[in-house]
């Protein structure tokens, strides 16, 4: 990946890459990427990522049918994210689904998009560890094509607020 990033250069806009999943925390990530938004006078981009497992072929039907409710899902989550977003800043955030490997799938959205300017994940504040995404791109930070910012999921708004 050697994409290089053109966010400040004329004719391009700084966004925030946001990754939308199932945990409780994804909101504090949409809150601080969206206000930092305002602030930079950027966007926000909502990833929300489809892992397809590998499908046996006698099974196709029902590996559709897992497929159009996989979409289905991912839609109502970006749904609920943009809504947050909009609320927030009064944007309206590009949003994308994409099938694959997780980490693939990040990747190829920031080296797709030069405007990408950081990527923003909120980490859990629960025992359980920081959620999956803060794990995953742990071992990864040192190569990352982006910033990454991780804000905690202990953080109420006025704080986040405060930060961003």
């Amino acid at each position: 990946m050697t994409s290089k990033r053109l966010c400040f250069e004329p004719g391009h806009k700084p966004k925030c890459l946001v990754i939308v999943d199932d945990t409780a925390e994804w909101d504090r990530a949409v809150y601080y990427a969206s206000r930092w938004a305002i602030r930079a006078g950027g966007g926000v981009v909502m990833l929300r990522i489809i892992e397809i497992e590998d499908q046996n072929q006698q099974w196709l039907g029902v590996a559709d049918i897992m497929r159009a409710e996989a979409h289905e899902a991912a839609e109502a989550a970006l749904d609920r994210a943009a809504g947050r977003a909009n609320g927030i800043a009064a944007i309206t955030p590009e949003r994308l689904i994409r099938e694959g490997a997780a980490m693939e799938q990040l990747l190829a959205v920031i080296d797709e998009d030069p405007d990408i300017a950081m990527l923003v994940l909120a980490a859990s504040p629960g025992a359980e560890g920081p959620g999956p995404w803060v794990a995953l791109l742990t071992h990864a930070l040192g190569t990352f094509p982006v910033p990454v910012t991780v804000i905690s999921g202990a953080l109420s708004d006025g704080s986040v607020d405060s930060l961003s």
